[in-house]
């Protein structure tokens, strides 16, 4: 409602001949015209009025009429529930909000959002909205599971990381408003039967938006030839073959891009004696291949597993994807390096065992004898953005955020689903 006629007892005895300077006919504004229903769906806003807007259930659109300069339109959350599933704000046609010709949105609880009509150059604006879709830019590094060792080491998990940080692969742009697939690779379970005829698991993949690395290889066992399961991201590591010729190690993913390097070699001489082998290979790790089995006399020496790689993109360099070492029956044969994850090799009597790969850092577990074999070590994804956007984590993911000045960075160490940058 508006006043079109002001009478001499409403402006204090006098009469009024004009406004600003500006005489003629006069219109005086009574405030915001309220709508008195709920908006729980998509509508168009009329210019002047205000709106109570309940996206408990979903959603809404709000498409903004044509503007006229000084025209205010009022939003209000009903529920409370914008930040759940937030309000959005379309222009008509090639209008602009906040200069731009894109959408924008609220995603505060309980706002109340004031949009006014500025003019062509800025259209409606406000200080509670967002441009709605928005790009940035994500360094990741992602870790595969490691594979488990048997007789022969477990091939690292794949690893693959932004140039930023020592890699090959570029940084990804992504935008606000989007579900990415999130997804950490298990470690693959050492098995509990012999070390004979065992098939050791393959690690888990990791999986960030379209980027996957594959996870590591398992070890062979002691008669195993090669097989399938000893592919991976690194491949785990051979073995002689009680009886039978030198077996080769997995294979690891080469690419482009190279996500890991080959197991080693378990090799078979006839210094051994009969039925004698030489030591089963070590799993290959993210920058190494994994060594070839030795012999020390009359004993089987397993080889150690293949390095890892350091990465800092955590702000501290840690190393990942070692590969885990092979089985020996003299003292015991180290994992990738410590700090890489990789397991270290068991001895075949039993004692010591062999060392499962590290969590979250994608190891290679050791080679042992049954029941004492080690399990991979379990993947991770970490990516690292502007401070200024907000990561939303379900439920199915366990994940951390720390904020180092105008960056954030999350690291992800179990589960799977589909994360969204604010």
């Amino acid at each position: 409602m508006a006043l079109t006629k002001l009478t001499t007892n409403l402006i204090s005895g006098d009469i009024v001949t004009s406004v600003n300077g500006a005489s003629g006919a006069v219109t005086v504004s009574t405030g915001t015209d309220w709508v008195n229903s709920i908006q729980t769906a998509n509508f168009t806003a009329v210019a002047s009025k205000g709106y109570f807007v309940n996206t408990t259930s979903a959603e809404i659109t709000v498409t903004l009429p044509v503007g006229v300069v000084g025209t205010e339109i009022i939003i209000q959350d009903y529920a409370g529930t914008f930040a759940t599933n937030k309000v959005i704000f379309a222009a008509n046609g090639s209008e602009k909000i906040q200069g731009v010709t894109d959408d924008f949105k609220c995603i505060t609880n309980n706002a109340t959002v004031t949009l006014v009509y500025q003019d062509a150059t800025k259209g409606w604006t406000s200080q509670d909205i967002t441009e709605l879709s928005q790009n940035l830019s994500v360094d990741y590094l992602l870790v595969a599971g490691g594979g488990a060792g048997i007789y022969g080491g477990g091939g690292g998990g794949g690893l693959l990381t932004t140039t930023n940080y020592g890699g090959t692969e570029s940084v990804l742009t992504l935008t606000t408003g989007t579900n990415y697939a999130v997804t950490i690779g298990a470690g693959g379970s050492a098995p509990s039967s012999s070390q004979n005829t065992a098939i050791a698991q393959q690690g888990g993949n990791s999986i960030f938006s379209s980027i996957t690395s594959i996870g590591g290889g398992g070890g062979a066992g002691a008669n195993t030839t090669a097989n399938s399961f000893m592919n991976g991201g690194s491949g785990g590591g051979g073995t002689g073959g009680i009886g039978g010729s030198n077996f080769v190690g997995g294979t690891g993913v080469s690419g482009p891009p190279r996500q890991g390097f080959d197991g080693g070699i378990g090799r078979l001489t006839s210094t051994g004696g009969a039925g004698q082998s030489d030591g089963p290979g070590g799993g290959g790790g993210a920058t190494a291949l994994g060594a070839n089995g030795t012999k020390d006399g009359t004993y089987e020496i397993g080889g150690g597993g293949g390095a890892g790689k350091t990465v800092g993109i955590t702000n501290v360099n840690l190393g990942y994807a070692g590969g885990g070492g092979g089985t020996t029956f003299v003292g015991s044969i180290a994992g990738g390096g410590a700090t890489d994850g990789g397991g270290t090799g068991g001895s075949g009597s039993g004692s010591p065992a062999g060392v499962s790969g590290a969590a979250n850092k994608g190891g290679g577990g050791g080679g042992g004898a049954a029941g004492t074999m080690g399990s991979g070590g379990s993947g991770v994804v970490v990516l690292r953005y502007t401070s200024g956007f907000t990561l939303t984590v379900p439920a199915g993911l366990t994940a951390t955020t720390t904020t180092v000045g105008s960056i954030k960075i999350t690291i992800f160490t179990a589960g799977t689903g589909n994360v969204q940058f604010n």
